[in-house]
């Protein structure tokens, strides 16, 4: 199987490429870009961050369309934290941007949230913190219904309830996992967040 790791020049891609291979040494892992992308099974949009810059870069490395390709050929993809938050129709911040459209709904900030302005949450959102499942998935097989994933990010995201497969909470409920068909997203760095990470990465390779 060959793996695909957008490389569209926001943030160090690195680590998710070594956890990768840890989990599956049989497949092959690569740095994916415009040019390879018809070549890979499965593709994962990692990323750190603005919603704005993502797109931007999507679109001067000339992968924009190419990622729109791939997630309607039906092949596998997953969005890991602001590569997560493109999936979405809309983000806000610093400004309102248009996303990749893949999933409906939008990527809000905690910092326009009545529990920021009154003190009781810290933004960026930094940390380990309680998923809740909300549906079932493959994605999350051999997970307990409550399991904890590391955090670092300054907005959230809000979607439908078909689409939502986990919630967490930190001044308002929030999609942390998310899916529908051949999308999936993980707001949380599973590569960073130990046995739950791994498991929900070695369950993305296993999809079929």
């Amino acid at each position: 199987m060959n793996i695909g790791v957008l490389d569209y020049k926001v943030g160090n891609v690195a680590n998710v490429l070594r956890c990768l291979n840890f989990i599956d040494s049989k497949s092959n892992v690569a740095l994916a870009n415009a040019n390879n992308l018809k070549s890979f099974d499965k593709l994962i949009l990692p990323g750190v961050g603005s919603f704005q810059k993502a797109m931007s870069n999507l679109a001067e490395t000339n992968s924009l369309e190419s990622v729109l390709e791939f997630a309607k050929s039906g092949r596998y993809m997953l969005g890991i934290c602001l590569g997560a938050q493109i999936l979405f129709e809309r983000g806000y911040e610093f400004g309102s941007h248009e996303g990749l459209g893949l999933l409906k709904g939008e990527v809000k900030g905690f910092k326009s949230l009545k529990a920021f302005e009154e003190g009781k949450i810290k933004v960026p959102h930094i940390g380990w913190n309680k998923n809740y499942k909300t549906s079932a998935s493959p994605l999350l097989d051999g997970l307990e219904d409550e399991f904890y994933l590391y955090f670092d990010h300054g907005f959230y995201m809000e979607c439908e309830k078909d689409a939502l497969l986990a919630r967490c909470e930190y001044g308002v409920t929030f999609a942390s996992i998310v899916g529908k068909d051949n999308i999936f997203g993980i707001q949380p760095h599973p590569e960073k967040s130990h046995n739950s990470g791994m498991k929900i990465l070695e369950n993305f390779l296993a999809l079929k």
